[in-house]
């Protein structure tokens, strides 16, 4: 009779429901790096459920921040060094930017003809959103127009002063919101001296 506890299905068992309770982020992979197990810790990164990390590949989660220290790990996995090899990495979920560091190790497996790579994530405390990219300069005319309605003239009067009609100037407003996404043209001048669009020292405002 065989002894169950020699069966490597009952200590792989044992294993998995022992990931499915680690508090740490993990995720089993081949040495392709094609996830093949997620705890839910990791999983919970990208509110999703471990299943549906299963089949995706860990650099479409991660981003290597060095690529010289990722192209050695490459290099040792396909020639079958076993040893432990932390790469720093980034990644961005629910819009905000996270680092860590992801340990890979490879791993016995006896049921296997091929490691599996055993991957942990250490994640940084600090957290940070994603850059906004920079907003395109303002033409002339879209400048002009600004300073007069931070000023607090009508669109008349504004139409008037830049010898367009009422709808040009709305037309240059109603862009100028949706580039700098506010709701309206108060939020436009508010975010525009933030932005350092508009001289915070001059009156009239002056671009």
């Amino acid at each position: 009779m065989q002894d169950p506890e020699a069966d490597p299905v009952v200590w792989r068992t044992r294993f998995l429901n022992l990931l499915d309770r680690t508090p740490a982020p993990i995720a089993i992979s081949t040495t392709d790096g094609e996830i093949t197990g997620a705890n839910p810790a990791l999983a919970a990164l990208w509110d999703l459920t471990p299943s549906r990390l299963t089949g995706r590949n860990l650099l479409d989660l991660f981003t290597p921040t060095d690529d010289a220290r990722f192209a050695k790990l490459d290099r040792a996995l396909r020639t079958g060094r076993r040893s432990r090899y932390p790469v720093r990495v980034r990644w961005t979920a629910s819009n905000m930017s996270y680092e860590g560091e992801l340990t890979v190790e490879p791993v016995s497996d006896p049921a296997g003809t091929s490691p599996p790579l055993l991957a942990i994530l250490s994640v940084d405390e600090r957290r940070t959103a994603p850059r906004a990219p920079e907003p395109q300069p303002l033409s002339a005319q879209e400048a002009r127009i600004l300073a007069l309605v931070a000023a607090g003239l009508t669109t008349a009067m504004v139409a008037r002063a830049v010898d367009l009609s009422a709808d040009g100037v709305n037309y240059h407003l109603v862009r100028l919101c949706r580039r700098f996404e506010v709701p309206n043209r108060t939020a436009l001048v508010a975010r525009a001296y933030v932005l350092g669009l508009l001289s915070p020292t001059a009156w009239p405002p002056a671009p």
